[in-house]
């Protein structure tokens, strides 16, 4: 540390061996921050009090006064702050010491080396190891923090007295750590070793249960937050601790005691999010959807909840050493905006059309807030871009019953992906810059024209329908696929620009518009789409229905019997699971264009067209 030159604080004077008060004792102030009332002069009933009796005075004063401030109430913030700033005066102090000096050199060796030095010294005294130990507990708090794991079980084995090969284990390295009997007569603390070490166990055991959570060493995630719970762990760490008890529990498939764990901390915690995550997670995988949408409503009214100021702390607790949630962690439970559109995708995909859309709206509402005037597409790992949002949206107003409302929010994603347009058919192309344009941007105006055209289809508008399919048609047609040169495309980006994404989109769209030429009596147009739809997309069955329907209108009797002996064939073959998902949006649209009740279309057909002899 550098040596400092401005005047020492307390009125001391650093000189050759020790230091001296400047003036009189009975003179010397506290810090001039500390609250007046609890200002006492250092040394007053002592003339010749030495600079550590001045010292020690002031800080089993600061104590007393930390102890009483203990409370929620204005006056004890206040004293509880003042204390905060009587520390600092007293830390000030300690680093003007010339023996502070002495241990720079040493301190570039750095603290694990310098610890080591200082725990085989020969002359450390026994009266020393008390303070010691209590400072070491402190160095513990602070590598446990910063994750220095290694260094932190040398310290406890060195202080254990454990030789090289000892265990590594650090739970059990805390739970024999033997300290010290303080003196009697020592300086007061605020938090005794003891406390401390109570602290660092129970800490240790839940960081090391959430890591062996994350890492999906479930067995051994247990036994660590079973080791939590039952040390000192007050009831806000408790409520973290059974959260991730349940999630641990559930991810062993034991979903029944995960929901007695959550349960538990809901109810030491109302207001704790990752528990309410977790639980609709839970209350989905058993079906319970009604409870599930209840713990989302509530996760929402959660995180829109602003926290206020929270009071100095004087004493190190659990919460201050453990790891602020990431995305990869269990126990992170995203943001409002993130919670709101899990509850509206989980509404629509569950048919609560009405609720969906006005979820919807309100996530739209807060997310363009302060947003840019256009939409770019952002880079988005987990859940879906903005424009998807938009288009969502607009595939729940039109389920909704609300295809003016639809209208409305797909003119509004067009105006904002206006400038993202292709200028150029190939491959997205801009020539005057020399650029190329997003390719997944196109998909995403396509889809939004289709969802115009479903819009129109509810307002009866057929013509304004048909036009808006073709639009879609006509972007859908120039698409390419993603350019291998433009690097890893995020989730999102593969979700709406993959080649089964792209297939089922076109096919959408052309039985959308054949179903809007067959209610405008145009059967010869929408024969065309239907085959078209089949030829480019040949898993999707709804084409194959549909084109088998307009075929025996035709009265193209051959033809609609052999695509009905392949139908017929098929129904008859095992399904397999699809390997890909679709956008929420797009498996919105193909539920509206799906014929019901196939098996019954299939025997309607067998009875009406076909002869005996054809059977």
């Amino acid at each position: 540390m550098r040596k400092r030159t401005d005047s020492p604080p307390l009125g001391w004077e650093l000189r050759p061996g020790r230091a001296y008060p400047v003036a009189a004792p009975s003179k010397c102030a506290g810090p001039t921050s500390a609250t007046r009332s609890h200002e006492t002069p250092l040394g007053s009933s002592t003339p010749h009090a030495s600079c550590l009796d001045l010292w020690r005075q002031r800080n089993d004063q600061l104590v007393r006064q930390a102890k009483v401030a203990q409370g929620l109430s204005l006056r004890r913030q206040q004293l509880a702050q003042d204390a905060l700033e009587g520390f600092r005066e007293l830390l000030h102090c300690l680093q003007v010491l010339e023996t502070q000096e002495q241990l720079e050199p040493r301190l570039e060796c750095g603290l694990s080396a310098l610890w080591d030095s200082v725990l085989h010294s020969s002359s450390l005294l026994p009266e020393l190891l008390p303070a010691l130990h209590h400072l070491a507990a402190l160095q513990a708090a602070l590598w446990l923090t910063t994750d220095h794991l290694g260094d932190l079980t040398l310290l406890l084995q060195t202080l254990n007295g454990s030789q090289s090969g000892a265990s590594e284990d650090l739970l059990l390295l805390l739970k024999t750590w033997n300290l010290p009997a303080e003196e009697s007569d020592a300086p007061l603390t605020i938090q005794d070793a003891r406390g401390l070490r109570d602290v660092l166990l129970t800490a240790s055991a839940y960081r090391q249960g959430l890591q062996e959570l994350i890492t999906g060493r479930l067995s051994r995630a247990l036994s660590s937050l079973h080791e939590a719970a039952s040390g000192l762990c007050p009831q806000p760490v408790l409520v973290q601790v059974y959260t991730a008890l349940g999630t641990c529990l559930s991810k062993m498939g034991n979903p029944q005691r995960a929901l007695l764990y959550l349960l538990s901390a809901l109810k030491g915690g109302s207001t704790w999010g990752p528990a309410l995550l977790e639980a609709s997670r839970l209350y989905r995988q058993l079906g319970n959807t009604a409870a599930e949408l209840e713990s989302l409503e509530l996760l929402v009214e959660t995180l829109s909840i602003t926290h206020g100021s929270e009071a100095p702390q004087l004493l190190i607790e659990v919460e201050l050493l453990l790891p602020r949630p990431e995305p990869a962690s269990p126990l992170y439970c995203g943001t409002q905006s993130q919670a709101k559109y899990l509850l509206a995708s989980r509404c629509l995909q569950t048919g609560r059309a009405e609720d969906a859309a006005e979820h919807y709206l309100d996530l739209l509402a807060l997310l363009l807030d302060g947003s840019e005037p256009k939409i770019s597409p952002p880079p988005c790992p987990t859940g879906p871009c903005m424009p998807e949002v938009f288009l969502e949206a607009a595939a729940a107003l039109i389920r909704a019953g609300r295809a003016q409302d639809a209208l409305t929010v797909c003119e509004e994603l067009l105006s904002r992906m206006s400038s993202l347009l292709p200028k150029m058919p190939q491959p997205w192309g801009n020539a005057r810059k020399g650029t190329k344009e997003s390719p997944h941007c196109p998909p995403w105006v396509s889809a939004t024209h289709l969802l115009r055209g479903q819009a129109w289809v509810q307002l009866g508008a057929q013509k304004e329908a048909i036009s808006e399919f073709s639009r879609c048609l006509e972007l859908l047609f120039r698409a390419t696929p993603t350019d291998k040169e433009q690097g890893p495309a995020s989730n999102c980006e593969q979700g709406c620009t993959s080649d089964v994404a792209l297939q089922q989109l076109r096919a959408a769209a052309l039985i959308s518009r054949g179903l809007g030429w067959v209610t405008s009596g145009q059967d010869t147009k929408a024969l065309q789409d239907f085959l078209l739809s089949v030829q480019m997309c040949p898993g999707n069955q709804d084409a194959s229905f549909h084109l088998l329907q307009t075929l025996r209108r035709l009265d193209r009797r051959d033809e609609a019997i052999a695509l009905w002996r392949r139908l017929e064939a098929q129904t008859k073959l095992p399904q397999e699971n699809a390997t890909w998902s679709l956008p929420l949006y797009l498996e919105t649209c193909l539920s509206w264009i799906c014929p019901h009740d196939r098996e019954t279309l299939l025997e309607e057909f067998q009875t009406s067209l076909l002869e005996p002899c054809d059977l």
